[in-house]
Order: C-alpha cells, then structure tokens, then sequence
C-alpha cells in the first residue's frame, strides 16, 4: 500500500545495508589479518580449542629448548668423564710400571709424584666440569627433573654420577710408591674405569632419550600448528568470494536506499 508517513521500503533497504556492509567489514577484517577468527563471536568454540593449542604449542617449543639444554649438560659431562677416564688410563700405566720388578725405588718415587697430582686432578675435573655454575661429577646433580612435555608429569630425571676420586676408591695414601702398593692400585684402578665407563654409559643412554624426546616435540609441534591453523586460519579463496558477493549487496542496498526515498516524493505527485 503506497503511503507517505512510514517509508517500510526504505527502512528495510536501511536494514539489508547494515547487515551487508558488517558482513562486508567481517570479510575484510579477516583478509587482512589472516585469521577467520577476530572476534570471539566468529566462532566461539573454535577460539576457545585454538587458545588450548596455542598455549599447549608454546609449552612444547620451551619444551624443545629444555631437552636442548638438558643433551647440552650431558655434553658438558660426557667431556669431563672423558678426561677422568684418560686420567685414570695414564695412572693404569703408571701403577703397571711402578709393579714391575725392573723399576727401582728410587724411580718409584717419581712415578708415585705423577700419580698423586693425578689423583688431585680428578676431583678438579668433577667438581670443575659445570654448567651454569653447577658442578656435574662431584654428586651435586641428582634428581634432577626436566619437562619434556605439555604436562607436569612429561618429564626426564637426569642424576649424573659422583667422579671424585674418593668415589673412585682413591684416598690420600692412594700410593704406587712400592710394589705391592702398585699391584694393589691396579684392582682400584679398574674398578675406578669400570664405574666411569658405566656412567659414561648412561649418559650416552640419557642423551640418546632426549634426542628422540626432541623429535617427539617437533613432530607435535608441527601437528598441533597444522590443526590450529585449520581452525583459525582464513580461507582466502573462499572469503575473498564472500567479499565480492557482499560488495555487490552493498552496491545494491543503496540503490535500493535511493530509490526507496523517492518513492515519497513519487507519491506526493498525486495530489497536484
């Protein structure tokens, strides 16, 4: 019914203006920023899930750094034992040669001298070897708990073993200076290898589970970055459709506007 009072035509064009022109400013909002979610009523379910993926993703790259750092302190530890074990090779041979019957006692003396300062040695390699100011050989790294994970429970305890020369069975009258005291030295000397072999073992084992625990990480990383970037985001070809669908309804909705508000005047034509 055509009146004058109440132009419905052009306050419905009005309305399909508004709703045109936001889902316009929605479209261009999410191609310039790259995400289909900028609001959280885009998609209230899928901000809530991506903001647990993002959060989940962060812990795993801190993650990444701690195993990082955990395979450099094995590092750091493994060249210390290394040189305990080279020490413990050279008094080996010293204590073998001071148990020779060919050696004089006089020679003895000077062999033993060389034993001693090697014997000091050690402990100057475990208590020397550190990181961050932690000394790794002398028994002060134990239970130690690095995470791994996005839990408080994915975690690796590093204890690395105590090198001293007294946890080697060495004490201050460890002697070669006589021949018996050589031949008894050899049995500690092979002990004292056999324990830092084995703790050299382990911590190749624990470096070993690290390294692989770092491929766990990246690979979840990688999966988890492939299903956030599913929720959040855009799709360019299909938004830059909904823009260009939308651009025309806005285009359409003025000149629906304009045309609404002449139809008053179209009207008032009747009463000439």
């Amino acid at each position: 019914m055509p009146v004058i009072s109440t132009n419905t035509a052009a306050n419905t064009a009005v309305r399909y203006l508004n709703v045109n022109s936001a889902q316009e400013s929605s479209s261009l909002a999410k191609l310039s920023s790259g995400s289909k979610i900028n609001k959280a009523s885009d998609d209230a379910a899928g901000l809530a899930i991506s903001t647990r993926i993002s959060s989940d993703i962060t812990t795993l790259q801190q993650a990444a750094t701690n195993a990082s750092q955990a395979s450099s302190i094995l590092q750091t530890a493994d060249g210390g034992a290394s040189n305990i074990s080279d020490i413990l090779a050279r008094m080996k041979s010293l204590a073998t040669q001071s148990s020779s019957g060919t050696v004089t006692d006089d020679s003895r003396a000077y062999i033993d001298s060389e034993f001693t300062q090697l014997v000091e040695e050690i402990d100057s390699i475990a208590s020397g070897t550190r990181y961050s100011s932690t000394s790794l050989l002398n028994g002060d790294f134990t239970d130690t708990k690095i995470m791994v994970g996005t839990d408080s429970t994915d975690t690796i305890t590093m204890s690395l073993a105590n090198l001293t020369s007294t946890s080697l069975g060495f004490s201050a009258t460890s002697t070669i200076g006589t021949q018996a005291d050589a031949t008894t030295m050899l049995t500690t000397i092979d002990a004292a290898i056999d324990t830092v072999s084995g703790a050299r073992a382990d911590i190749g084992a624990l470096e070993s589970r690290f390294n692989f625990s770092a491929d766990s990480i990246s690979t979840q990383t990688e999966n988890l970055e492939a299903a956030n970037s599913a929720i959040t985001d855009v799709d360019i070809a299909s938004e830059q459709a909904k823009l260009s669908a939308s651009e025309v309804k806005v285009q359409a909705a003025v000149s629906a506007e304009s045309a609404a508000n002449q139809m008053p005047q179209y009207l008032l034509k009747l009463l000439g």
